[in-house]
């Protein structure tokens, strides 16, 4: 079981909304480097008009390669997306990152992860930048 707490910027895809928060995610190995679980994502965004307040909820799955203290991965994600700012739907897309063991069970973590809706065009999708720490249990 891992458990991660991430800080997060969220960009749409010309860089004219981004927005800033957490992301707290809960992860279980199948096998060595098969991972699935849900990610939970708060952010806010503060412009000259007003204030808002998203989320995204998603499921994912990651592919983990085992280089020692070094583990990248590259995954997908999907869920729902929702709050003020952004356009609620359905969102799924690829993600890639990477975990730097700094001890057996905890970590330092890294990923980028591109969403759309898949209601609209792929061009139209949010990248998802985190930064956080990471305990295995």
């Amino acid at each position: 079981l891992e458990l991660i707490i991430l800080g997060s910027v969220v960009s749409n895809s010309g860089f004219d909304y981004t927005s800033i928060g957490f992301t707290a995610q809960v992860g279980y190995y199948f096998d060595k480097a098969l991972e699935f679980g849900i990610r939970q994502s708060l952010n806010f965004a503060d412009t000259n008009r007003t204030s808002l307040l998203n989320g995204a909820t998603r499921v994912f799955a990651d592919y983990h390669f085992d280089f020692s203290e070094w583990q990248p991965f590259a995954g997908f994600s999907l869920g729902g997306v929702y709050g003020g700012g952004v356009e609620s739907g359905f969102i799924i897309g690829p993600e890639i990152g990477v975990k730097y063991y700094v001890k057996d069970q905890t970590f330092i973590t890294g990923s980028i992860a591109y969403q759309f809706n898949v209601e609209e065009d792929a061009g139209d999708g949010s990248t998802f930048y985190n930064l956080g720490i990471g305990f295995l249990f």
